[in-house]
């Protein structure tokens, strides 16, 4: 105890010298700092991209979902103002359909990722021949399970709103995709179709809810 002691006032007799310029150089770093990723460039990495892609898909046709129901509880065509078992099977259904458009976008940009106007045309022929068939019956098939039907009478629903929905679908995605394959970026390109479909699931919705002609009173 005494020769610890004696050794703290030995310390305390020592002159204390300061070497100013060392502490000012260690205290600032002459290293410029990392700036900071934003949450846009994070929730589009490529290590977010998907959940990115899949939850707007669901998220936005839910929104498409809200204003037709809007639509149709002022035409007094819905007794309630939303109908949140609807609502929840418009959301489940964009969420199985995000990671089909990830997974296609990404492999049309990889397998053709030039912008000229012929591979435009061809990737826009390739939607709406092959993809948006396809997107529209796993939209349909999708909602009837869903909604439990069975599968002979989700197929004539698809029978019967088929053509109006492509019809429809060839008027609003050619020009929106030359936009998408020319102007936008790849990692963009899901979300800027969620946007779009957006306001096109407005009238999926609408075409998904309307009755059938057998349903229809005479």
């Amino acid at each position: 105890m005494f020769k610890f002691c004696g050794r703290i006032l030995a310390i305390s007799k020592t002159p204390l010298r300061v070497n100013f310029k060392q502490i000012v150089s260690r205290g600032i770093s002459k290293t410029p700092p990392t700036p900071g990723r934003s949450p846009l460039a994070v929730i589009f990495s490529n290590k977010y991209l998907l959940t990115t892609n899949i939850v707007s898909s669901g998220v936005l046709m839910f929104i498409g979902d809200i204003a037709q129901q809007e639509i149709e509880y002022r035409q007094h065509t819905l007794e309630k103002r939303y109908d949140y078992g609807r609502l929840t099977r418009m959301f489940l259904v964009g969420l199985v359909l995000g990671p089909i458009h990830h997974y296609y976008y990404l492999w049309i940009a990889k397998k053709w990722p030039a912008r000229t106007t012929k591979i435009i045309t061809w990737k826009i022929g390739l939607d709406q021949f092959i993809m948006s068939p396809i997107c529209i019956g796993a939209f349909f098939y999708g909602m009837s399970a869903l909604e439990n039907k069975s599968l002979r009478d989700s197929t004539v629903e698809l029978k019967e709103k088929f053509m109006e929905t492509y019809t429809v679908d060839w008027l609003v995605w050619p020009p929106t995709q030359f936009i998408n394959f020319y102007y936008v970026p790849v990692r963009f390109q899901v979300f800027y179709i969620n946007g779009v479909t957006m306001l096109y699931n407005v009238f999926l919705s609408y075409i998904k809810h309307k009755p059938l002609k057998e349903e229809i009173p005479s």
